[in-house]
């Protein structure tokens, strides 16, 4: 809401030294420095020690970097309403006379604040800053001003408590016009940006106003060809950046924010095809792998393959069998059966030879992102390959082992790394098991043939790299995860691979009972765990965070923690069972004795960080309590619930948190209805807003991006035009601009 004085005239606010954010500020320009995109900020400006660090936390480093921070909304001026019908809650924006200011100390005179009064054509508008008696001394009767902030209530009276403070604009004729009578009014729109400890939305938007003011926006070309601009009707970059950052209608702000979502997918499409065209262009094995031996292989196994299954593996042993490299992505939900699918697949290329050495084996990597899921991708294929006489390796940060042992052919064995090393150089060892140890280039292949990377958004594309140029032939690519992901995030991030989802889960899973626990509700839940416990089961107890925060802190966040909550268990709940503590800081072998003993059925309860949230693999686990579910995104939550989807025993879930936000209870109670990941997915999405999916900041995307993400005809649509220009010219030549859009976003783009 705009409530607007009579401001046929404004004057500026005196500025004085060192001067608040809240205050009118004029920018600070350093004399003397030849200006460009390149310039760093604090060449160019005159910053404080704590703008300067505030910046850099934003990334913004550069004049550039500036005048690509975006806001992230805006404040319109509507038509004027009276001063009683603004509700207390409600952020308005005042632009009047100021009648008066002064300080003095409220609550029992503890408190310094500063208090003034504004005339509106309304009436007065009363505003008040609490600890900053300072506000009245920049605040001189007779000028106009622009407050924007909260309407707070005291005694049955309204005010605008803590509002930002700035010298009014200039407001054109005919501001209360209707809408269809503004097309041709001067800015009328205020750009909001996302503050943080030392720079405010004021002073960015000041800034930013400076250089749009200046020279720089001629230097920038528009990276996006100018036939796709006007296909879509795209405005060109520097009337974008204009539009962004000082619209005068929602509509210029809305063509400039569509212009910045499309650019962003389109760019990211363009690297990830690109990359796809790189890889393909180069050879691979071509593997002939007979269907009968496939059959033999899966008959073994103590389930059937769902239909799901089988489709899948049909597909990706058809991969195989071509010259050019398999790229493909394998999505399936928690204990929808992958590694099954991809255990066959691996089984099937070591029936392949080399085609100038029919006596060489073709070989298999396989890569997961924590030493846990590693070692028990290694225990699963060692069952799932006994009797096959496939020799088999695990290679970590911590150890080396090769199966079948020499003394028990059921076993593994450890083995020096420098044996092992010359194992699979030598094409010996035709299977390789490992975490990111297996991208050392001490780690030299003979015949790598696929390469299979577990939960792939765990690795940077740089690691991924590392492991396909392992020798001279291209291997195979096989990524999976089993975090589920919406079809637009998928076709964006992974839009240089094939997509293959399992959605069928093994007959005779049930559905997590999941239930949401308020605090009342304890005492009940924990009786429901110790019934279960006295029946066999086991149950896992998921905390925020490893160690109790510092309470010398102000800053501490409130979070139940491992170790303190293992011991509360123990002492005051459970004195009766075993125990167990998992966390990321514990040494290799110390998560090894655990999860070693949690398996084995020696501990009851394991309590522990999401270092269990992927792959965790404890059938006789049927319960999970989830502490501060409130701090996990709903993916997340999907992924700790299936460490209980395992078995065809009836699994529950407790969601444990102390909020009691309706925002928190929606995202929650979603979880509570979904019963797949792919549909909790796209909820995520929609719920959690930008920047953030799967718990995880996703690096390189922005806020605009990821609201363009929501948006499957936007995302289509830059997928298409980015394979024509692919299709035209696989290095993207023809456009040094567009070229280096699409390296910085090759360099910079990735989920490690």
């Amino acid at each position: 809401m705009y409530i607007i004085a009579d401001v046929r005239h404004f004057c500026m606010l005196q500025r004085e030294k060192g001067c608040s954010h809240h205050a009118t500020m004029e920018v600070s320009m350093n004399k003397g420095v030849s200006l460009s995109l390149h310039t760093p900020l604090h060449e160019a400006f005159r910053l404080k020690p704590d703008q300067w660090r505030a910046c850099e936390r934003a990334g913004i480093k550069t004049l550039r970097d500036l005048l690509f921070h975006f806001p992230s909304r805006y404040e319109a001026a509507e038509e004027a309403g009276t001063l009683t019908d603004m509700h207390t809650g409600d952020h308005v924006t005042v632009i009047g006379k100021v009648k008066s200011a002064a300080t003095r100390k409220a609550y029992r005179k503890k408190i310094p604040l500063a208090e003034a009064s504004l005339s509106t054509e309304h009436g007065t508008m009363h505003a008040v800053w609490f600890h900053q008696p300072y506000i009245a001394r920049k605040l001189v009767v007779g000028t106009f001003v622009k407050l924007s902030g909260k309407i707070a209530e005291r005694n049955g009276k309204q005010y605008l408590a803590n509002p930002d403070v700035e010298e009014a604009p200039v407001i054109p004729e005919g501001i209360f016009a209707k809408s269809s009578e503004k097309e041709n009014q001067n800015e009328t729109l205020t750009a909001i940006y996302p503050e943080s400890a030392g720079i405010s939305s004021l002073w960015l938007r000041h800034h930013i106003k400076t250089l749009l003011a200046g020279d720089l926006l001629a230097e920038l070309a528009d990276p996006i060809p100018d036939d796709i601009r006007e296909r879509y009707h795209l405005p060109a970059l520097a009337a974008a950046l204009v539009f962004i950052h000082a619209p005068r209608r929602e509509a210029d702000a809305l063509a400039a924010r569509k212009r910045f979502a499309f650019e962003e997918v389109f760019f990211i499409q363009l690297a990830r095809l690109r990359d796809r065209a790189r890889y393909t262009e180069s050879t691979s094995f071509a593997i002939d792998i007979p269907e009968s031996l496939i059959d033999q292989f899966t008959a073994r196994f103590p389930f059937s393959f769902t239909n799901a299954q089988k489709n899948t593996l049909a597909t990706i042993v058809d991969d195989l069998t071509k010259q050019t490299p398999m790229l493909r992505l394998l999505e399936g939900d928690v204990g929808s059966g992958k590694t099954a699918v991809a255990a066959t697949a691996a089984y099937g290329v070591t029936l392949g030879h080399p085609k100038d050495n029919k006596f060489a084996k073709l070989q298999v990597a396989y890569m997961a992102p924590t030493e846990i899921l590693a070692r028990q991708h290694f225990e699963g294929f060692i069952r799932l390959f006994e009797g096959t006489a496939t020799p088999l390796a695990l290679i970590t940060g911590s150890e080396c082992r090769k199966f079948p042992s020499k003394t028990n052919p059921k076993e593994s064995t450890k083995i020096s790394r420098a044996q092992l090393l010359r194992w699979i150089a030598s094409g010996e060892i035709p299977i390789v098991i490992g975490t990111h140890a297996i991208t050392s280039e001490k780690v030299a292949f003979k015949n790598l043939a696929l390469v299979m990377i577990d939960e792939q958004h765990r690795f940077g594309t740089r690691q991924r790299a590392k492991l396909t140029r392992k020798n001279d032939a291209t291997p195979h690519l096989l990524s999976m995860t089993a975090t589920p992901i919406p079809r637009t995030l998928a076709l964006t991030l992974y839009g240089d691979l094939d997509l293959s989802v399992i959605d069928e889960m093994p007959p005779g899973r049930k559905p997590v009972a999941t239930e949401i626990v308020p605090p009342r509700a304890r005492t009940a839940m924990y009786e429901k765990i110790r019934k279960e416990i006295i029946s066999g089961r086991q149950a896992y107890v998921i905390c925020p965070r490893i160690n109790e925060p510092d309470p010398d802190k102000a800053s501490a966040v409130i979070a139940k923690s491992v170790k303190e909550e293992a011991a509360r268990l123990k002492r005051e709940i459970f004195p009766e069972y075993e125990i167990g503590v998992l966390h990321g800081a514990l040494r290799p072998k110390e998560k090894e004795d655990v999860m070693a003993a949690f398996e084995d059925g020696d501990i009851n309860i394991l309590v522990a960080t999401s270092v269990v949230e992927v792959g965790v693999n404890v059938p006789n686990a049927t319960l999970i309590v989830i502490e501060g579910a409130e701090r996990f995104g709903l993916a997340q939550l999907h992924q700790l619930r299936g460490r209980v989807l395992r078995s065809t025993h009836q699994a529950h879930c407790f969601l444990l948190t102390e909020s009691s936000s309706a925002h928190v209870l929606e995202r929650l109670k979603a979880l509570e209805r979904a019963t797949t990941g792919f549909a909790l997915a796209e909820l995520d999405l929609s719920l959690r807003g930008t920047g953030e999916l799967s718990g995880e900041r996703q690096s390189g995307i922005s806020d605009i991006g990821m609201e363009a993400i929501k948006n499957i005809k936007l995302v289509e649509a830059a997928r298409i035009e980015a394979a024509k220009l692919v299709a035209r010219d696989p290095e993207l030549t023809f456009s040094s601009a567009l070229l280096d859009r699409v390296n910085a976003i090759g360099s910079h783009l990735h989920f490690e």
